[in-house]
């Protein structure tokens, strides 16, 4: 099977699209050089794709973040938004609520938009008596409640696909994945189950209502688009992005058109990894009707894809404007905005 990567016979219309119909903002990226990098380049490989803005989710905080848009406000201020992050290490000390919460006060005082909560939480982050951090730990509230407060939006990225805590078997669709990466696997107890981390996400959302959460990969339910219907009805301050579950979308091109029609401006533009050469595929499955065409990463998907051939109304908002409603004030003479 690790070998097996037969070429196509079949003849059907259709070819790639290297740039974007539409300007996009990109929700999910990672910038880690920001502070020192030149931006240069990076902007002018966003131009090729019609990338307006990238959304750094990497600033972290403090000085760091401070010299990342320093760096982006002397070049690129109207081309880049940066993200802070929070350090868990010391849940559970008499002062790490407090200093958390003021810390992110400062980097939103500073320029940062958002808050971005890696996977780490849920997974790996323990506190100082080396207990498992949920994501729901109450310890963590004024943070979220801080989010809603200064009317920052919150992405998170919480656990990764279920069928990394699945048995390893030839029934498992990420069997290659899980062969060529063995660190991915999971199971109930290393470190809980996918549910219950799941379920610590959603309790999370529910009690702080008035905090915008992203959910970044469609909360792991790209798979299930009829379920996450029902949570994106259940919980209406979330949103979710679409970073590295296009392979799913792609495979069920009608239902999925079906979603983004329902959830039209609830979805957001996001890739993830900064992998120029990998945005075709995004745009194509988006934007065309064509038929079975290859992805680009073998161990994610194995079957080829459909284009959802969105109409241009929900394009816009998947591309930028609903990325400009939860980010105020952006440049809009960067996309095509007629008053």
């Amino acid at each position: 099977f690790e070998e097996y990567n037969p070429e196509s016979t079949l003849i059907v219309p259709g070819k790639e699209i290297h740039k974007a119909k539409f300007p996009f903002i990109d929700i999910h990226s990672h910038q880690f050089r920001m502070p020192e990098m030149d931006l240069s380049t990076l902007i002018s490989d966003m131009d090729k794709i019609n990338m307006a803005v990238m959304v750094n989710l990497s600033g972290r905080s403090g000085e760091n973040l401070k010299n990342a848009l320093a760096n982006v406000n002397a070049n690129y201020p109207n081309r880049f938004v940066v993200f802070a992050n929070v350090n868990f290490e010391g849940v559970g000390g008499a002062d790490w609520s407090e200093n958390a919460v003021n810390q992110l006060r400062e980097d939103v005082a500073n320029g940062a938009r958002g808050l971005k909560i890696y996977k780490s939480l849920g997974l790996r982050n323990k506190d100082i008596e080396g207990n498992r951090i949920a994501i729901d730990d109450l310890r963590l509230d004024p943070i979220w409640k801080l989010c809603g407060e200064l009317g920052i939006p919150v992405i998170i990225h919480s656990a990764d696909p279920k069928s990394f805590w699945d048995p390893m078997d030839s029934k498992n669709e990420r069997w290659l994945e899980l062969k060529t990466r063995p660190r991915r696997k999971r199971t109930a107890t290393d470190p809980a189950s996918w549910e219950q981390i799941i379920q610590e996400q959603h309790n999370m959302f529910k009690k702080h209502p008035n905090t915008i959460f992203i959910n970044a990969h469609m909360g792991w339910y790209a798979n299930n688009l009829g379920k996450l219907g029902e949570l994106m009805d259940e919980m209406p301050n979330m949103y979710v992005g679409i970073g590295a579950v296009i392979a799913e979308l792609g495979r069920q091109p009608r239902n999925a058109r079906k979603f983004f029609g329902k959830y039209q401006d609830r979805i957001l533009f996001g890739k993830d990894s900064w992998k120029p050469e990998e945005f075709p595929t995004y745009f194509r499955v988006l934007e065309s009707d064509d038929e079975y065409f290859p992805y680009y990463k073998k161990y994610h998907a194995f079957w080829s894809m459909y284009g959802l051939n969105l109409p241009d109304d929900i394009l816009k908002k998947v591309y930028y404007e609903n990325a400009m409603k939860l980010l105020p004030g952006l440049d809009t003479e960067l996309f095509e905005i007629t008053e």
